[in-house]
């Protein structure tokens, strides 16, 4: 039988009552699509080296590192699973059911909760490495950290499934037709969770640690072998350091860059209906974050730059290589 022309506009043509409209493929979606296709493969190819670096050479099993390994595993994922399946919603027809599509939503909640989490994780490193410098060692160990990270990723996938629980326990009861995929977020929950308590953190602490980064400087320029600082006593920071509290200074700004824009919209206090075209380009920002962030690495740590080219020319397979000296 010859399919009618109402029937080849449905994304699912034998139900003709409640199927959703396919829409004509645009110029915009087919750039969309290869856009994401790029920075998929990036932010998955970026992000492995990032892993496989400072898993494998011992030099960067540092309490410090272990917190960025952590935030490349979130990026990791999302470049190998959230920003595929996402290409599927340009396309408009949702073709995997509605329980995969909580599912799908659930996966961002999770990685986006623990990227949070780990910038400030990062910030806390930060304020004790630079404040209080003769305790760092023994307050932030390799254990203290990998615990503090796995609370980190638990806490994030309850929160997901708090979040997404009524679309979870009726999945698709926020569609209009059969096709779509829409969930919905309490706005005004996940923006105080998610956004402005860990903002509110990240900037006392980062704050606290410029000025003491400004009144080391001082001491350094007028020669004073040490200085009284509020938050440490007669203690002079390190310069790798502060150096290293300058870097992640500049990851946690592109952070707040890539992510402020979709939670300022839930600063309206409405629920925000993801899945809609509006919401195209703050979802793109907050994926691309997960692509810089290794770049980041790239332009500050001299380790990666060696750690990369010791993989890629397969130099890691040889024997010790484990102890190479990269810093």
């Amino acid at each position: 039988m010859t399919e009618t022309m109402e029937e080849a506009e449905l994304c699912f043509p034998q139900l003709l009552n409640s199927s959703c409209k396919k829409l004509e493929p645009t110029h915009s979606a087919f750039s969309l699509y290869i856009l994401l296709s790029v920075i998929s493969l990036l932010t998955v190819a970026l992000n492995l080296l990032v892993i496989i670096s400072i898993s494998h050479f011992r030099q960067l099993h540092t309490p410090t590192n272990l917190l960025l390994l952590s935030l490349a595993v979130s990026d990791f994922l999302v470049g190998l699973l959230v920003m595929p399946i996402e290409t599927l919603l340009t396309e408009n027809c949702w073709i995997l059911g509605d329980l995969m599509c909580s599912l799908y939503y659930l996966l961002p909640v999770i990685i986006i909760s623990a990227s949070v989490g780990n910038m400030v994780l990062i910030s806390v490193d930060r304020y004790v490495a630079i404040c209080d410098p003769l305790h760092y060692s023994t307050k932030v160990t390799e254990k203290t950290v990998t615990i503090c990270v796995l609370m980190c990723w638990i806490c994030s996938v309850f929160y997901g499934i708090f979040l997404l629980y009524d679309n979870l326990k009726q999945p698709g009861r926020y569609n209009s037709c059969v096709g779509e995929c829409v969930v919905n977020i309490a706005g005004a929950v996940d923006v105080v969770v998610t956004f402005i308590i860990p903002i509110i953190v990240i900037i006392v602490l980062y704050m606290s640690v410029f000025l003491v980064a400004v009144s080391q400087a001082r001491a350094i320029k007028s020669h004073i072998a040490t200085v009284s600082l509020k938050c440490s006593k007669s203690v002079k920071v390190h310069k790798s350091e502060l150096k290293a509290s300058r870097t992640l200074g500049v990851l946690i700004v592109v952070f707040l860059m890539c992510y402020s824009p979709y939670y300022c919209v839930s600063l309206t206090g409405h629920d925000i209906l993801i899945g809609s075209p509006t919401e195209a380009f703050m979802i793109f920002l907050m994926y691309l974050n997960s692509c810089l962030n290794p770049v980041i690495y790239a332009l500050f740590y001299p380790w990666f730059k060696k750690a990369t080219r010791l993989i890629v020319t397969f130099q890691i397979l040889q024997p010790g290589s484990r102890e190479a000296n990269i810093l």
